[in-house]
């Protein structure tokens, strides 16, 4: 009974800052649902729902002590069936092979690819030779050559002759899943053509979603055209959403200054937009006593203001983060509507719930998790404020002491999730943005309302004119302070469940109530030691077994200068080491040149070969215990074999030695398992064992041969 009391009494001491723990909860299903390496059948999700169902109705009578805690598994279960109604709702054909051939399709978004190219999306997808019901949705074309953006218009019917390949799993075991990624965009195929795209018709706008393309990148083309170069790119991508124009060299110097968030369409824009709209509704209505007297001037105010950040999120083209940006925007102007605070955590909690309903695949990307913790953050730091008194300091300082709380808190909350995702701290991100953020706010954004105002009076010109003279300031910045020494360091990828723990941390340091709270302190502290302590895989080995990777104490060497250059990237950056990949394949650790290149884990050999003329020249293993390829190996070998078949079907493999001296094989399949959008990558292929015993009877080869068969 004692216990029982206790527990009845700390529940009560929480009472009234449950409501926070609902997205919590939800996001804990999802993210559940997603970390399953199987997708669990229908008996599952009915039992599932049978068992929400029945908590659901008994909750009442339930002790009061245990509501809380049955209220939580019911959202958690929620949660989890969002994101498989979610999963069957998306789901889309794939292809399942690598295609070449003539390609047709209607443009339905434009962008530009990681190494500059234009690249394209396509809807309405015909492909040779494959039958509708096997019809990709969409497919994303890079079109490489001289091949202009201006020659594809929204909504144009395209052909076009080029590759395609079904989107590929992750680079090495535990990275991003860029498969799912797709899965969840509905595209089927990504690939790239060097031939010409030519224009078979411009079909006429059939739907509200392309109409508002059409517009978005007319629109993007006339504010290039009256502001050219990086600052009119500039200004295309945070009014339009429109990034084509933006140059990967200033992509850089705003991510390595921490200034890339300036460039998305998100919390900050949104937030500047309708809060200008806000204020300038909000005041000039007072100007006129009439109207003030008469007129719920206030909420007028926020009607219009979420108005205009409606229409903001149409221009832009209501991706996730620009409408979550949204919904967080509108809960705050709503609670003005229902004379309640904007800024609490009450609100936060609400948007985050819209947009895990919305869309419950958000959780696993940076995005939601980098908006979220830095509103969050800044909501609870500027409630303890409220009890500050600084009335008596000047106007101006307190204006200029909120920026750089804001910037600083933010910084703070997000530099982790940032790092974690992309491998990099920007050191001096706070001086960049305390230069570069008062400036978005103060003249950015409202010239940007300007413009749109005088747009149909042909005077835009003038607000665009003061647009530019801020952007060019925020460009000198990034360019500036990306280019000090010392302006960016890289860290290593840490392990999945680190980000977990430190979520679990913050989350209960903010929401829970007492001296209990506190133990939300060790459990961050706990995932930044899980995060020192991350070892990096001895030895990577591409999905298309055409790359080998071996860490050395000066970093990854890498098999071969050029070629896989991605995956190289993608290594090294995961390692904290981002280098050029010649550099890498400088290192000494990998040996051989050419087609072929020797690499050694313990006593285990590995032998990579590359092409049919190498692995035809190559007699049985080569005397090595692993033989990797690019090519599919026919002829049974004394050797465990990682060719392209094997590859194909279990993803990128890494290899360690356990504490023992044991092989440990993982590969990507083992980490994300057979689920809906890698299941038609997924065959009857599975490596031999996970644990190679170097101390088994018999030499390794005989061990890995007696293992294969």
């Amino acid at each position: 009974m004692q216990g029982l009391r206790q527990l009845h009494e700390a529940a009560l001491a929480q009472r009234g800052a449950l409501f926070g723990w609902v997205p919590v909860c939800l996001a804990i299903g999802i993210g559940g649902y997603f970390s399953l390496r199987f997708e669990p059948d229908i008996f599952v999700w009915w039992s599932l729902a049978l068992v929400a169902v029945a908590l659901a109705t008994a909750v009442r009578v339930v002790p009061l002590a245990l509501q809380p805690l049955v209220i939580g598994i019911v959202l958690i279960l929620a949660g989890a069936g969002l994101a498989k109604w979610q999963t069957v709702t998306v789901d889309a054909p794939v292809l399942t092979f690598r295609y070449y051939g003539p390609i047709e399709g209607r443009v339905v978004k434009i962008d530009r690819s990681a190494s500059d190219a234009p690249r394209i999306t396509l809807d309405q997808v015909r492909l040779e030779r494959i039958a509708p019901h096997r019809m990709p949705a969409r497919v994303r074309v890079s079109l490489h050559g001289e091949q202009p953006l201006a020659r594809v218009l929204p909504g144009d019917m395209i052909m076009t002759t080029g590759h395609l390949s079904p989107p590929s799993g992750p680079a090495e075991p535990g990275g991003f899943d860029f498969r799912r990624h797709a899965f969840f965009e509905r595209l089927g195929a990504v690939g790239y053509t060097r031939n010409p795209v030519l224009r078979s018709a411009l079909a006429e706008p059939d739907g509200w979603r392309l109409w508002i393309f059409t517009q978005r990148m007319r629109i993007s083309a006339a504010v290039q055209a009256e502001m050219p170069g990086e600052t009119g790119a500039f200004a295309a991508a945070i009014m339009t959403g429109d990034r084509s124009g933006m140059g990967q060299d200033t992509l850089r110097d705003l991510r390595a200054s921490n200034l890339a968030h300036l460039l998305a369409i998100s919390g900050l824009h949104m937030g500047l937009l309708t809060g200008f709209v806000f204020a300038v509704v909000r005041y000039g209505l007072a100007l006129f006593p009439w109207a003030a007297l008469r007129f719920p001037v206030k909420k007028l105010a926020a009607v219009t203001a979420i108005t205009v950040g409606a229409g903001y999120l149409a221009l832009s083209g209501g991706n996730v983060a620009t409408e979550r940006a949204y919904i967080m925007v509108t809960t705050m102007f709503v609670a003005i509507l229902l004379d309640r605070r904007a800024l609490t955590l009450r609100a936060v909690a609400m948007a985050a719930i819209v947009v895990l309903f919305l869309h419950p695949e958000a959780l696993m990307g940076p995005g939601f998790q980098m908006s979220f913790a830095a509103t969050t953050a800044l909501v609870v730091v500027f409630g303890l404020m409220r009890h500050v008194d600084l009335h008596h300091w000047p106007g101006w300082l307190r204006a200029v002491l909120s920026v750089v709380i804001s910037s600083f808190v933010a910084g703070l909350a997000t530099a982790p999730i940032a790092a974690a995702h992309f491998n990099q701290i920007a050191h001096y991100g706070l001086i960049a943005n305390l230069l570069s953020v008062p400036l978005m706010g103060v003249m950015v954004m409202p010239a940007a309302v300007v413009a749109a105002c005088l747009a149909p009076l042909g005077l835009w010109g003038i607000g665009l004119w003061v647009m530019e003279l801020g952007l060019r300031w925020i460009l000198f910045v990034a360019h500036t302070v990306s280019a000090q020494d010392g302006a960016l360091s890289h860290v290593k990828a840490p392990d999945g469940s680190v980000l977990a723990v430190l979520s679990v941390g913050m989350i209960w340091l903010i929401l829970v109530q007492g001296r209990i709270r506190w133990a939300g302190v060790a459990a961050t502290m706990l995932a930044m030691v899980m995060w020192v302590q991350t070892q990096r895989p001895a030895i990577l080995v591409a999905d298309s077994g055409g790359l080998l990777g071996q860490m050395t104490p000066a970093g990854r060497d890498l098999s071969k200068a050029k070629g896989d250059g991605f995956v190289a990237g993608i290594w090294l950056e995961n390692d904290g080491w981002p280098v050029a990949q010649d550099v890498a394949h400088g290192r000494d650790g990998v040996q051989g040149e050419g087609r072929m290149a020797r690499a050694r884990i313990g006593d285990w050999r590995i032998v990579q070969v590359s092409g049919k003329t190498a692995l035809a020249a190559l007699s049985g293993c080569g005397g090595a215990d692993i033989l990797v390829s690019n090519q599919r190996v026919e002829a049974p070998r004394t050797c465990l074999v990682l060719d392209v078949a094997a590859l194909r079907a279990v993803g990128a493999v890494a290899l360690d030695l356990d504490d023992n001296g044991d092989l440990h094989i993982t590969t990507a399949r083992d980490m994300t398992g057979v689920r809906p959008w890698n299941v038609h990558a997924s065959r009857d292929h599975d490596i031999p064992a996970i644990l190679y015993r170097q101390n088994a009877e018999g030499p390794p080869e005989a061990t890995l041969a007696s293992q294969s068969e």
